[in-house]
C-alpha cells in the first residue's frame, strides 16, 4: 500500500510539474523543422516565400486586436506580423468560431496547456511574432487571443476570404 501511495504521489507532482514547466516558455520561439501542412476549413499552412503581402496586427492590453478585420483574396498566401503592444501574453489564432469557442473553452479549464500550430503565433510583450497562411479556401473566419480570459473579454477578429474574379476573355471579368 506505501509503495502505491509513494507511486501516485511521484505521478502527482510529475503532472503538476509539467503544468508549470509551461507557464515559463518562450512562447514566440518557433520550433525547428518542418511545418505541419494540415489542411483546415481556413486554409493551410503557408510557405514565407510565398507570401505576397504582410499584414501587421498589433494586439494590446484592452485585449484587442489591431485592426481587427482582414480581408485577403482567395488563393492568397498571407504573412501576419503580430506585435504585442502590452505587458502580458498574447497570441493569434485563426480559426473558425466553433473551433475557437472549444479550444478557448480548453483554456479557461487548462491555462497552463500547450498548442503550437501553424496557424498560432504566442508573442512576448513588447515582441513581434509572425504566422503565414494560405488562404486557398473562400469564406469568412476568425482569429483571436486563446489565453485564459483574453478570449472572453472579446480579444477577436475577422478574416473575410473573397473569391478571386476568373476572366471571360480580353476585357470582361466575373465572380464565380
Amino acid at each position: 500500500m506505501k509503495v502505491l501511495i509513494a507511486l501516485l504521489a511521484a505521478a502527482l507532482m510529475g503532472v503538476s510539474q509539467g503544468a508549470v514547466a509551461h507557464e515559463g516558455e518562450d512562447h514566440n520561439k518557433k520550433k525547428t523543422g518542418p511545418v505541419k501542412k494540415e489542411q483546415k476549413a481556413w486554409g493551410i499552412a503557408g510557405d514565407a516565400k510565398a507570401a505576397g503581402r504582410t499584414v501587421e496586427l498589433v494586439m494590446t492590453d484592452n485585449m484587442r486586436f489591431t485592426p481587427d478585420r482582414v480581408e485577403v483574396k482567395h488563393g492568397e498566401t498571407v504573412r501576419f506580423a503580430v506585435k504585442n503592444g502590452g505587458k502580458v501574453m498574447h497570441e493569434m489564432v485563426i480559426g473558425n468560431k466553433k473551433e475557437l469557442d472549444e479550444h478557448a473553452a480548453l483554456m479557461m479549464k487548462f491555462p497552463t496547456m500547450e498548442h503550437d500550430e501553424p496557424y498560432m503565433t504566442h508573442v512576448a510583450p513588447g515582441e513581434t511574432g509572425e504566422l503565414v497562411w494560405a488562404f486557398n479556401r473562400p469564406g469568412d473566419f476568425d482569429f483571436a487571443c486563446l489565453i485564459a480570459g483574453h478570449y472572453q473579454a472579446g480579444m477577436v477578429g475577422k478574416i473575410k476570404v473573397i473569391a478571386a474574379e476568373k476572366s471571360d476573355g480580353p476585357g470582361k471579368a466575373h465572380k464565380p
